[in-house]
């Protein structure tokens, strides 16, 4: 009985300095630029119904459940999805709008983990139609995400879907004229 007790303390001691050391917070993000206005590809960005068109987590689940409120592209709106288990369920509301610049979103997964994350995307115009796109996401890991991410990295984990995500929206925005 003490040599299980004290194997359980060496498991909850090794546990608690993995998380202890690992980094809990993380930002990334990718950059893009796509042969369009900076006004044409915020147009499109900061409408959360379109979303599904060009951001890659949708794609895993084509049936899900998506409810929108407020008006779309203003702060303050916002949406609920509900999906199979890779693409979870939670909210994203748009936090903060600098016309032409900048959007950020507020992202709460509820399922499967819970999670509150911040995206943002900016803008910069190099010359005409022809523009500079960064999406990134930062937030704070929880345990066990903060352990989990020791020997797999959030970079992995979300850097290809910010890739793919605006290969999309560059195909998207480049067809259309």
């Amino acid at each position: 009985m003490t040599l299980f007790f004290y194997l359980i303390i060496a498991i909850i001691t090794f546990f608690a300095f993995l998380h202890a050391y690992a980094k809990k917070s993380y930002d990334l993000s990718r950059t893009m630029v796509i042969n369009a206005s900076k006004e044409e590809i915020f147009n499109y960005v900061s409408q959360l119904k379109k979303q599904p068109h060009w951001v890659p987590w949708f794609k895993r689940d084509p049936d899900a459940v998506l409810k929108f409120k407020g008006e779309d592209g203003k702060e303050g709106a916002g949406f609920y999805w509900k999906g199979n288990k890779k693409i979870g369920e939670g909210t994203q509301k748009i936090v903060k709008l600098k016309p032409m610049a900048i959007m950020e979103t507020r992202l709460l997964f509820v399922r499967p983990i819970k999670l509150n994350s911040l995206t943002y995307i900016g803008l910069k115009e190099l010359e005409h139609k022809k523009s500079k796109i960064v999406w990134g996401v930062r937030g704070l890991l929880p345990f066990p995400l903060s352990i989990i991410s020791i020997f797999y990295s959030v970079d992995k984990l979300l850097g290809n879907d910010l890739e793919k995500g605006l290969i999309n929206l560059k195909t998207i925005l480049e067809s259309r004229d």
